[in-house]
């Protein structure tokens, strides 16, 4: 991720807003937002035990020193600096995930903390907790902000556990419920980072969305991730090249073996030919070539050798000879007096 340019010291900033504290409310501040020496912040119990005192003081006191804070002199001679961090949350577009803000301005735990603690006691910032839905996020406009969950709540229920989009289809579908949101923030950056705010919506190691607890997504085992190898090749892959591409892909040691083997039992996949796997979701018909001449024949009615041949290579990877001997067979099969074939015991 690339850090924003900022052009105050957080730092320096919040060591001239703590300067207008009396000693251990300051201390307490520092301890709740890890601003000292251990970036660790601290629960209202682990302060109390330092101090001796109820965890409900602990709050007192912190609420005490963020309201002294805002009416000191220093909160208002660092204007600027709310100003200029409105403006960056505005740029990032009005909500954004708490830790991708503090991740984008800066990698420096430290530092992320005390950019953290300029949101809690800036008076434009306003944050909504992590929920069912949403995860910890900041926002400068309420409107926008609800304008925003709303569209994904409504994204997310138009999907199935079934759907994979590209990046950019996923972003069109988001904009497609927000036509009513400014322009200056229908922008693919903007718009992926409020895809990011839902903890329904999910991307996968290759990129593309979906429902975030669906096995597109949450990847568990081999027969997920050579899912999404099989979609990503786009059409039929001998089982030894999804081992190689697991193991490239996701960094995961596949075994040829265990990888075939895991495709035969799963029914997302077919075997087209020889060691040849394609997607269910393709389109082709499951079993064998003597299965496959039976769908065929049941979904088209009686048909010719040739209109069989022809069909049944569209589904799968064999050679004629091996259709024709299935076709051949009197127990599965019987060609009528116009020549043509039918399953035996349809007429």
């Amino acid at each position: 991720m690339v850090t924003a340019t900022i052009s105050f010291k957080p730092k320096q900033t919040v060591k001239r807003l703590l300067s207008s504290l009396p000693d251990r409310a300051r201390e307490v501040i520092i301890y709740r937002y890890g601003l000292g020496k251990d970036v660790k912040r601290m629960t209202l119990d682990s302060i109390g035990k330092v101090y001796g005192i109820t965890r409900e003081r602990v709050r007192q006191i912190e609420n005490y020193a963020l309201n002294q804070i805002r009416k000191s002199e220093e909160y208002t001679d660092e204007k600027a600096v709310f100003t200029e961090i409105e403006a960056l949350l505005h740029s990032l577009g009005g909500i954004v995930v708490e830790d991708d803000f503090l991740g984008h301005v800066s990698k420096d735990k430290s530092l992320q903390n005390h950019v953290f603690f300029l949101l809690v006691v800036g008076e434009p910032f306003r944050k909504f907790k992590e929920d069912n839905d949403f995860r910890h996020r900041w926002h400068v406009n309420e409107e926008l902000a609800k304008k925003v969950e709303e569209a994904l709540k409504k994204l997310y229920g138009s999907l199935t556990n079934q759907d994979l989009l590209p990046e950019s289809e996923m972003i069109s579908k988001l904009l497609s419920h927000l036509e009513d949101v400014s322009e200056k923030y229908k922008n693919q950056e903007v718009v992926k980072r409020w895809l990011g705010l839902s903890k329904a919506i999910g991307k996968n190691a290759l990129g593309d969305w979906g429902v975030s607890n669906s096995s597109n997504v949450k990847t568990k085992g081999m027969r997920d991730y050579a899912f999404l190898v099989i979609r990503k090749h786009g059409s039929p892959i001998h089982f030894r090249d999804v081992a190689k591409q697991i193991t490239t892909m996701f960094n995961k040691k596949a075994h040829v073996a265990t990888t075939h083997n895991e495709l035969i039992k799963d029914p997302r996949f077919v075997l087209v030919g020889r060691g040849l796997y394609a997607l269910a979701e393709w389109g082709y018909a499951p079993g064998i070539v003597r299965d496959v001449i039976a769908h065929v024949i049941e979904k088209n009615g009686p048909l010719t050798k040739e209109e069989i041949v022809d069909k049944v290579l569209k589904e799968r990877y064999v050679k004629e000879n091996t259709i024709i001997v299935n076709l051949q067979n009197p127990k599965y099969f019987h060609r009528d007096k116009d020549g043509k074939y039918a399953v035996m015991g349809v007429k």
